[in-house]
């Protein structure tokens, strides 16, 4: 099946959401950007978590005992699949040393059940320019138990050949169960960082994603966003920064979106940053049930921090969030059974009161805080929001 084929349907907004955005003044918005380089991780304690133990043979095999030179201008792609081949029935370890391979996303990288994509620091797989609208340097099409660790993916935003298209990603995973990517710096893709859907199956429903954890990564630069996670189920985003994503008329950190009638549930975002975005930090769209955001790092975003648009269940807490060019937090409609508790709100609504260098001194309000100025930037809900909780919350100027 062609790249187009395994994933129209799986990572794509839905026409319903781009009217949305279209008619939104967020596509109005100035992008203050601060450049695509050293991106910082957000300075608090790491998430308290564990990865997941996923089964796999012993094999190892390296991409260069399989023709792979990593010199930056060969084309490589054939090399990994012939390593990834050759694995046992039971799999194993696929290792990249240290250098530049350039792979072509118009073929993808296709990972295989029980194994373990380990790339080396100073291993970087560099995706080759190309045309097309769909790419992906990495594709996970419904496989099981598969690891990513290490290295960089750079895309080819800065010289694709086509103009049109949002498909261009570093990692794409359809229809796949107990993946792990962690430890990978993803950047300047022609679409998004890490995309997870579902696998399109022919004259039935897709098939979702289910228990995937994503873990210290950063995904910066990319000309959509830095996570979709659109048909899938269990996923777990861990001490993780998505920063810097513009260029289309949206660019989230994250983007929770089910695409046509599929649905997303049981999302845990944990310890992240989401900073610099041309659009919100987080976005948690229709069809989409039980989202926890804690303890994250939500500033400097040309939206709003969070934005909820009709989703069902959720907890937003223990969060910092600052300096975003619109609310901290809105909720829209019909954002049913919301709890917010323990955010610190600084400086938000920064289009009316612009960036404020000096801080001001928190202040603790129990419930939802009305009003245009200070505090009332911060949380704001439309009347058809239903079962919102809005407690003690921290504010400041």
């Amino acid at each position: 099946m062609s790249n187009n084929e395994l994933a129209r349907a799986s990572c794509e907004p839905g026409m319903a959401r781009r009217k949305f955005l279209r008619n939104s003044a967020l596509l109005a918005l100035p992008v203050s950007l601060s450049g695509l380089a050293g991106p910082v991780m957000a300075a608090v304690a790491s998430a308290n978590y564990s990865l997941p133990s996923l089964q796999r043979g012993s094999t190892v095999v390296s991409v260069r005992s399989y023709g792979a030179l990593g010199n930056g201008s060969n084309d490589d792609t054939d090399a990994f699949q012939r390593a990834i081949n050759a694995l046992p029935s039971s799999g194993g370890t696929v290792d990249v040393p240290a250098g530049t391979y350039v792979l072509d996303p118009t073929v993808s990288v296709r990972l295989r059940s029980n194994m373990h994509l380990r790339l080396a620091d100073g291993a970087q797989l560099a995706a080759k320019r190309n045309s097309k609208d769909r790419a992906y340097v990495l594709m996970l099409f419904k496989v099981s138990n598969v690891e990513i660790s290490g290295g960089q993916i750079v895309g080819d935003r800065d010289n694709h050949l086509g103009t049109t298209g949002e498909w261009g990603h570093a990692i794409q995973v359809l229809g796949s169960t107990s993946v792990v990517i962690r430890d990978i710096h993803i950047s300047k893709c022609w679409g998004d960082g890490v995309c997870v859907g579902g696998a399109m199956v022919a004259d039935s429903a897709p098939i979702p994603s289910r228990s995937v954890t994503i873990a210290n990564i950063v995904s910066t630069g990319n000309r959509r966003h830095g996570l979709t996670i659109a048909n899938a189920h269990g996923v777990r985003v861990y001490d993780s920064e998505f920063s810097n994503c513009h260029g289309l008329s949206f660019g989230c950190g994250i983007d929770i979106e089910p695409s046509n009638s599929n649905t997303a549930s049981d999302i845990r975002i944990e310890n992240c940053l989401l900073d610099n975005n041309q659009a919100n930090g987080i976005m948690v769209y229709k069809r989409v049930s039980t989202v926890t955001i804690r303890r994250c790092t939500i500033t400097s975003n040309a939206g709003y921090g969070i934005l909820t648009i009709a989703p069902l269940t959720g907890y937003i807490s223990q969060n910092r969030i600052r300096h975003n060019y619109l609310q901290g937090l809105m909720l829209r409609a019909g954002t049913y059974n919301y709890k917010v508790a323990g955010n610190y709100f600084r400086n938000n609504n920064t289009n009316l009161h612009g960036v404020r260098t000096t801080a001001g001194e928190y202040v603790t309000i129990s419930g939802l805080v009305a009003g245009n100025n200070g505090n009332g930037a911060h949380i704001q809900k439309t009347d058809d929001c239903r079962s919102i909780s809005v407690t003690t919350n921290y504010y400041a100027k």
